[in-house]
């Protein structure tokens, strides 16, 4: 070996090292964000599409489903099974296991959305949407899993990629995918309503909940071969006593704030985004065909896409927290706008401008609280805690859209007589809120990086030993013991 290349070949080892481990590991390292992330698009598809598919019951059953009980609550209950899922999922992916939690709510939500597919009654039109609700819980159960275990495990599996991506990452996996699952959830009752001629009622509505039954099947098989992530691996209190006093001290007042933000959010988004039909159909007649509502309930949902993808590069160039309150702030702008204006853009000839501004509201909606408030509820805690920590949040947030989808007819039917006041409200309440969520960020969110989750992990790491716990038992294996352990129970519940 000459003397030139005794000196070149420990820098071409430092350098083609790296080369070759990202060309060899960049697949490895990305499945996992993809498995963990991409189930949220069966919740975008599952509530969307459940806004056509009640549009479609009350033109089948007439008054027999508008005089219903069910009528109040077939749209609604999947948000209470959500939450329901959201908490115990929460739990079982800290103290049991991030994959195997994703597989049990996978299972779920395959199994009951094909009961909803075929709700019936011994043919009573009434029994029937009894059980269609019922089973609509038992689906929000399975999508409240893929909250806590899914996201949270998303962006731990993040580590693994490139500095300055990650965030960019974790919104193509993650709120892309519920994004298209409102697209979808919006366009595949347009295609079947074509399909069918706007006829045969009952097919386009069991077939659009019917196809929500295909990505999860088929994201199931992807997600049997998934590893914990190195990040709960190292530091999960799974066979830990969990210090839940000495958390709620640490971090209860960041995981008020983050919950409000979730909520305020989850109350319009997922109101605007159920009522939208109901808008539209406001704008023509009665004797409008469903394939013209349901067609421009798809452009409009088609809008939350390219918020997501513009609000993914500059949340990884701002932070989250900035991107959260620009975009929140501008939607705000737009909400105004829309309130204001509404009369004019309300018409049947203004139709396409007026999916254009309501999809830029959605849209700015997305690209702030959106796309990062999951991200902030999963990073600004430590991994011991943090399914708890995100699944109590994102509870909060459906809470939030549960109360929304309750009140929002409420908030249209205050503007009486008036089709335009019954419109414009909703955009002034959900402009106001907007701003409410700005100020929170401002004042209380801290400001998130690349390597949050590892330098939280430390900042907590370092807390608890401040107030006597022993962090040797962070991360602990099944049947592995410490001699002379200290598990703080003082300070621990």
């Amino acid at each position: 070996m000459t003397e030139e290349s005794e000196d070149k070949s420990p820098d071409l080892i430092l350098e083609a090292t790296p080369a070759l481990d990202q060309a060899q590991n960049f697949w490895s390292a990305i499945m996992p964000v993809m498995a963990c992330g991409a189930g949220l698009f069966s919740d975008g598809y599952v509530n969307n599409v459940i806004g056509s598919v009640t549009t479609v019951l009350s033109l089948q059953y007439g008054s027999t489903w508008s005089s219903s009980n069910a009528k109040h609550y077939v749209g609604d209950i999947a948000f209470v099974g959500t939450v329901v899922g959201q908490l115990v999922f929460g739990y079982l992916s800290d103290h049991w296991s991030r994959t195997n939690s994703l597989l049990i709510s996978t299972i779920i939500l395959i199994v009951f959305t094909a009961l909803a597919t075929g709700s019936y009654f011994n043919g009573d039109p009434v029994g029937m949407f009894n059980m269609l609700a019922v089973w609509r819980f038992f689906v929000g159960i399975g999508i409240g899993g893929e909250y806590p275990a899914g996201s949270v495990a998303c962006a731990e599996s993040t580590g693994e990629l490139k500095a300055g991506t990650r965030n960019t990452w974790f919104f193509f996996f993650k709120k892309n995918s519920i994004y298209w699952g409102f697209v979808v959830g919006a366009f595949v009752p347009y295609i079947l309503a074509a399909i069918c001629n706007n006829e045969n009622y009952g097919t386009i509505w069991r077939t659009s909940l019917g196809i929500g039954i295909i990505f999860p099947l088929a994201l199931f098989y992807i997600r049997l071969k998934l590893k914990e992530p190195e990040e709960f691996t190292r530091n999960s209190m799974r066979y830990a006593k969990t210090p839940y006093f000495l958390a709620l001290r640490f971090y209860g007042p960041r995981l008020l704030v983050v919950s409000l933000i979730w909520f305020i959010y989850d109350f319009s988004s997922y109101s605007f985004g159920l009522y939208s039909s109901t808008i539209l159909a406001g704008i023509y007649d009665s004797s409008a065909p469903l394939t013209t509502i349901f067609g421009w309930n798809t452009v409009i949902n088609l809008f939350y896409i390219p918020g997501s993808m513009l609000g993914a590069p500059l949340s990884d160039k701002l932070g989250p927290r900035w991107a959260l309150i620009i975009g929140v702030t501008l939607q705000s702008v737009v909400g105004f706008i829309m309130a204001g204006c509404y009369e004019s853009l309300a018409q049947p000839n203004m139709v396409a401008g007026f999916a254009i501004v309501y999809g830029i509201f959605l849209s700015l909606g997305e690209l702030g609280p959106g796309n990062n408030i999951g991200l902030l509820a999963a990073k600004t805690c430590a991994t011991g805690v943090r399914g708890q920590y995100y699944g109590i949040a994102a509870a909060v947030g459906k809470i939030g859209a549960f109360i929304g989808n309750y009140v929002f007819p409420y908030i249209i039917a205050a503007g009486g007589d008036s089709d335009v006041l019954s419109a414009q409200y909703p955009f002034w309440v959900s402009g106001s809120l907007c701003i409410v969520s700005a100020l929170l960020a401002v004042f209380f969110i801290p400001n998130i990086d690349q390597n949050t989750i590892s330098a939280e992990d430390l900042r907590f790491r370092d807390f608890l030993e401040a107030n006597g716990y022993d962090t040797r038992q962070l991360g602990l294996k099944k049947g592995e013991v410490l001699e002379g352990t200290v598990s703080g129970e003082k300070d621990t519940a």
